[in-house]
Formats: structure tokens, C-alpha cells, sequence
């Protein structure tokens, strides 16, 4: 886990803000539900022999003995809050997002700790793949918002209904059982528990055994193949470029249809940015009415880093005030403050910083400079009777000059856009 410096969070706020921009755009509204949740709800919505539940969760007991775990992902959480407050009753329509901290207590790497923090959108009671196709636009937007849409490739894939991926993993299970000790470690520890996902192993010696395994698109029933081919035709006529994945099955238990990764090559070996799909059973799996839903979470970490190494971020980007006020006298000190907050009545978006804690005006005017500030206002005791103040420019070669208060906002305006 890790803090978030304030030279960070100026990045942070602008990835959100673009965000929030963006899913307004497509009529999705923001919800909010606690950090902690019921343990049983992970366990029946994510499997409990996936890697989450089994190793990774932050559980703990409360002081009534209940057990508490600290969300290691949304998509849940979101349900039961749904459920929990008759937002899906009458197969009610929702397009909802969130955002916040997850918990996961894995090997921490770059971009991946275990506090991380995660934008989840997801889209209830609509069965059709256009749905899908407007999730997929979405993003693609967003990455064009953020400049980076040429370093991101689409992978999609269909793992469709429960009936056919069990039907598969039993023609998977007979292969690799074949071939049991030239499986990796993981992978032959989840034959057992979790066969789809050895598909998605690191280990080169298991890919090579996949190519020869038998393939899920072998095995889809016809309603998940019509839906996929239909999403294609959809992205296709939207000159959404994507590649097939065949071994992409995302790793918890409750996806179904639809999946989907947007990937780059940009950030070594945690290459997914976004990653998502359909979860048309866990609604009613979670004690509701059966409802059609699809969803995906993207990590603020990720997105923040692939920004950074791309050279994506603004220049405006930056916590730094535009105007820093250097005091000197009592008089002046008063006047300044009551000025100060006359300017922020005119120019509400203007970032303005006000010396405290005294100080020569040469001490001042270093914590000025190194404020990254654009102009420094001065005021000692004779401006302060005269209603005026002295305005010196710091990064443009300006000669100062004095302007009288009731000229001055007008003068940053100008100076400032």
C-alpha cells in the first residue's frame, strides 16, 4: 500500500475527472457503497476456489464474531447494493460506475499494489450485445480523451453459458490430465479447482501444451455465438479495431458471454488496462430476479502510469497556485486577506496562495518562485492605505507594475487565459 503525494494527485484528478466526463456522456451515473462487505458475498459471487477468495482477500472477524472482508473488487458489491435498495425491481434499466480503493494481498508489482484503486462501470437489464458494444465504445473513447488509443489493443473473446464452458472443461480436464507433468505448478493445482484458468498461464512450456488442447469456440451454444458474432458486427461497422483471444476467460467465476481486455505493450508484463465482460447469472446467483448484466474495472494505477510513460500528460496538469500574495506589515496583512478573498468572489477558478507565517520579502519571494506560481502580488503597509498593489510576473519577462484593487481581477483574467 502506498500514499498518494500531492504532485501525484494533480494526475489523478484529471484521469478521473476525464472519466467522469466520459460516462456522463453515455447517461451512466456515479453509486457508492461501503469498503467493507459480508465475506459470504465474495465467496458466492467471485468462487471460492478462485485465487481471490482463497488467498488474497482481506478478512477478518468483527466484534460480534461477523465476518467482514475489505472489497477486493466492485462488480459485488454493486449488485448487492442494487439488490439491497430495489434498484433492479421490474427489470429496471441501470447504467451505474464507481470508484475507490480495492484490497487484494498479493506480490506487489508496478501498478499493482495491495491497496489499488479502481473506475467500475456496469450496465444492468439489458440481454442485447449492443449494450456490450457500448462498453467497448466507452472506453475506446476515454482513450482518445486521454491520447493513448494507438498504444491499446482490444482482445475479446466468448467463454458462453454455464452449460457450455462445463462441457468444455470436461474435454480440457481429459486433455491436460494427459499431460499433467508438464503443467506448471499453478496450473496443475488448478485442474482440479479452476481448469479455465490455466488458459491465461504465464508458464510458456503450459501455452504450448494449450495449442494443441481443445478450443472453447468448439464448444459455444448457439445463442452465445449469435451474441458474439452480432457484437463484432456492431464494433466492426464502428471501426473498432480487436483481435480474438481464444484462451481469454477472465478469472472469476461469474463471467459468462462477453469478455474483454484492453491491453498495451507499454508497461512490460502488467499490460491490461481494462478488462471486463458479461455476468448474466450473478444477479439472481446474489438472491435476485435473473437479470442481464455486463461491466469492467479499470485501474487508476495502470491508467496513471501508461499517461506518465506515454508523455500523455498535460502541461496544466499541476497543483501549482497561479498567484502567490506576498505580505509585509499589519495593515498590509489585513488588507491582503480581505483582497485575497474578493478575487476568489470574481474568479472563482483562480488558484491563489497567501504568505503566512511572516518572513522577509526576499524569503517570501523564494517560496513564491518555488511555488510554480505564474505572478506574484505584493502588498506592504503604504499599498495597503493606498488600495493598491504591486503585480510582478515570474515567468514571463514582464516589468512590474502597480494596480489599483478594483483593477486587479481583470488584470489576472487577462494575464491567466
Amino acid at each position: 500500500m502506498n500514499d498518494l503525494l500531492p504532485e501525484e494527485s494533480a494526475l489523478w484528478q484529471y484521469l478521473e475527472s476525464a472519466v467522469r466526463e466520459v460516462l456522463a456522456g453515455y447517461g451512466y451515473q456515479e453509486i457508492r457503497f461501503p469498503i467493507v462487505e459480508q465475506t459470504e458475498l465474495f465467496k458466492r459471487s467471485i468462487g471460492e476456489v478462485t485465487d481471490i477468495v482463497e488467498k488474497e482477500m482481506y478478512t477478518f472477524n468483527d466484534r460480534n464474531g461477523e465476518s467482514l472482508t475489505m472489497r477486493p473488487e466492485g462488480t459485488a458489491s454493486c449488485v448487492r447494493a442494487c439488490l439491497q435498495n430495489s434498484l433492479l425491481d421490474n427489470q429496471q434499466i441501470q447504467r451505474l460506475w464507481y470508484h475507490g480503493p480495492m484490497f487484494r494481498y498479493e506480490r506487489p508489482q508496478k501498478g499493482r499494489l495491495r491497496q489499488f484503486h479502481q473506475i467500475g462501470v456496469e450496465s444492468f437489464g439489458v440481454a442485447t450485445p449492443d449494450v456490450d458494444a457500448e462498453l467497448i465504445l466507452m472506453t475506446a473513447r476515454l482513450w482518445k480523451r486521454l491520447g493513448i488509443s494507438e498504444y491499446l489493443t482490444l482482445e475479446l473473446n466468448s467463454i458462453g453459458n454455464l452449460e457450455a464452458r462445463e462441457n468444455y472443461k470436461v474435454a480440457l480436464v481429459d486433455y491436460l490430465s494427459q499431460h499433467f507433468e508438464q503443467l506448471d505448478e499453478d496450473s496443475q493445482r488448478r485442474l482440479e479447482s479452476n481448469p479455465l484458468r490455466i488458459l491465461d498461464s504465464k508458464s510458456a512450456q503450459t501455452q504450448a501444451l494449450l495449442d494443441q488442447a481443445p478450443a472453447l469456440a468448439d464448444y459455444l451454444d448457439d445463442e452465445s455465438s449469435d451474441h458474439f458474432d452480432e457484437l463484432r458486427g456492431v464494433l466492426d461497422a464502428a471501426g473498432i479495431g480487436y483481435s480474438i483471444n481464444p484462451r481469454l476467460v477472465r478469472g472469476l467465476d461469474y463471467y459468462s458471454k462477453t469478455v474483454f481486455e484492453w491491453t498495451t505493450d507499454q508497461l512490460g508484463a502488467q499490460g491490461t488496462v481494462c478488462a471486463g465482460g458479461r455476468y448474466d447469472g450473478l444477479v439472481a446467483q446474489l438472491g435476485g430476479k435473473p437479470t442481464p448484466a455486463i461491466g469492467f474495472a479499470m485501474g487508476l494505477e495502470r491508467l496513471s502510469l501508461i499517461v506518465q510513460v506515454l508523455n500523455k500528460v498535460p502541461d496544466s496538469i499541476n497543483n501549482n497556485p497561479d498567484v502567490y500574495f506576498v505580505v509585509a506589515g499589519d495593515k498590509a496583512k489585513a488588507a491582503a486577506f480581505q483582497l485575497s478573498e474578493q478575487l476568489r468572489d470574481k474568479i472563482p477558478s483562480l488558484k491563489l496562495q497567501l504568505h503566512c507565517g511572516g518572513g522577509s520579502f526576499k524569503s517570501q519571494f523564494k517560496k513564491a518562485d518555488k511555488s510554480g506560481a505564474s505572478i506574484a502580488l505584493i502588498i506592504g503597509d503604504n499599498e495597503a492605505e493606498q488600495g493598491v498593489v504591486n503585480v510582478k510576473w515570474l515567468r514571463n519577462d514582464i516589468e512590474q507594475n502597480t494596480v489599483n484593487n478594483g483593477e486587479l481581477a481583470d488584470l489576472l483574467v487577462a494575464a491567466l487565459n
